[in-house]
């Protein structure tokens, strides 16, 4: 079957966070993903594995332990969530996205067994789309016979379909509101989703965050009998004595001292916010290195550091006789706060000295009437557009919530039309920001890429 039949088949599959009109909203079971896995042999017991929860900073932190563990010599998988442009992006062996005819093999295997399954009466319905990619993304990473999957919890934790695996550790990052309407409307209850990742004896990778966090992940952890590590030792201070910080340019670059020797941290991951990540990865390789039989050095978490890829987040794109653009997957207030403090520690805002215009799209169950209060007031123009999504925003409640900010706002059709009137309405010494959702940064990177940009 084609790479092509592939895509509309998984494209059929329903989504977690949306249902067809009159359609109930899905319930997650993680037996269910337990009885796919199961029929297709355990490929989640086929690799060592690392799993990483939180609300913000997963994938930064994911994708920068992959690097640090490439450095060092090993075979990697990579899984994460949302992708930006293909759906590939989303299982990465080696840095690599997985190639058509790879995906398509894997897919259909777990399809036909999706459809025994059902046939069978052992699942009531066919996987849903995260819970079918999940599973390539096993069967891709047992068939390549990695050293070790980094895996990204797609929502929550506890019912996550990342969840059936036996992590070496489990990472969590920082916690905030999102998801509420499926994971609580508190810090609490979404910690302690986030902590359902946590396993018996087992190993948590984390840092201090907000107070109700830090109580009931420490609950959780203390019923489990989890041995605690802080990844605070990794975050550098411009207080602290021989640290050198550097916020003036779109790189993190400070000395730190790991494994007791100093290295030179020297990510492409801009943003003090991305300190935490950066952190948690290195935090986390060094555990692995030194109770789970992996041997990594300084020398090599440096490298893999700087080696970082990871698009989209504070990514600076230039373009000839245009207004650069900064693309940032900021979705959520959390995420709007960063993307707010990074303007001005990293000069983006004082540096403009044009008109500043945001392209802002988002999806209609995040808090865009928070994020506009956050970020509008940055600007001098918003313009709104719709996401590829059913679950979009509409055009006019996002315009509606730039009016309450004081802040100018025009619609427009797409992305497409956004990025043209955002460039006339920016000079060439202005900046063009696109924020409020990984899609519509999906939907505009490669529109940049086409007319030829320089990324820094």
């Amino acid at each position: 079957m084609s790479y092509a039949a592939a895509l509309d088949s998984l494209h059929a599959r329903v989504g977690e966070l949306h249902a067809a009109p009159g359609e109930p909203r899905r319930k997650f079971r993680l037996e269910e993903m337990r009885t796919l896995v199961e029929a297709l042999g355990h490929p989640e017991q086929r690799f060592r594995s690392v799993l990483i929860a939180g609300t913000n900073g997963k994938g930064s932190t994911a994708a920068t332990l992959t690097a640090i563990l490439k450095s060092a010599g090993y075979r990697c998988g990579l899984y994460t969530s949302p992708h930006l442009v293909r759906v590939n992006e989303r299982i990465r062996i080696d840095g690599e996205a997985i190639g058509d005819e790879e995906f398509a093999r894997h897919y259909f295997r777990v399809d036909d067994c999706a459809q025994i399954l059902v046939r069978e009466g052992n699942l009531p319905g066919h996987p849903s789309f995260f819970e079918a990619l999940t599973a390539v993304a096993f069967e891709a990473f047992a068939d390549a016979q990695v050293d070790l999957a980094v895996l990204e919890v797609g929502m929550g934790g506890r019912l996550d379909a990342t969840n059936v695996v036996e992590p070496l550790i489990s990472v969590i990052t920082d916690i905030s509101l999102d998801h509420m309407e499926w994971l609580g409307e508190t810090i609490p209850l979404i910690a302690r989703e986030k902590a359902g990742i946590l396993r018996q004896g087992g190993t948590l990778v984390t840092l201090p965050q907000h107070p109700e966090a830090n109580q009931t992940i420490g609950e959780v952890a203390a019923e489990l009998d989890v041995r605690g590590v802080n990844a605070a030792e990794f975050v550098p201070s411009a207080q602290v004595t021989g640290y050198r910080l550097q916020v003036t340019e779109p790189r993190n670059r400070y000395a730190l001292e790991v494994m007791g020797r100093t290295i030179e941290v020297d990510s492409p991951l801009a943003g003090e916010h991305q300190r935490r990540n950066i952190a948690l990865a290195i935090a986390a390789a060094v555990e692995i290195s030194n109770n789970h039989g992996f041997k990594i050095t300084p020398v090599q978490i440096a490298e893999g550091i700087r080696q970082t890829q990871w698009p989209g987040r504070l990514e600076r794109m230039q373009v000839a006789g245009k207004a650069d653009v900064l693309l940032d997957v900021a979705h959520n207030p959390a995420g709007a706060w960063a993307l707010r403090a990074a303007l001005s520690s990293l000069g983006y805002a004082e540096s403009a000295h044009g008109k500043r215009v945001l392209v802002f799209g988002c999806m209609k169950d995040k808090a865009y009437q928070e994020m506009a209060q956050i970020l509008f007031p940055m600007f001098d123009l918003v313009i709104a557009t719709p996401v590829e999504s059913p679950r979009s925003a509409s055009v006019g409640d996002i315009v509606a919530a730039a009016a309450r900010t004081g802040v100018r706002a025009m619609a427009a059709r797409d992305g497409q039309e956004a990025l043209e009137r955002a460039w006339a309405e920016a000079p060439r010494d202005g900046l063009v920001v696109v924020a409020g959702s990984v899609y519509l940064v999906g939907e505009v990177r490669p529109m940049l890429e086409r007319v030829g940009v320089e990324t820094r």
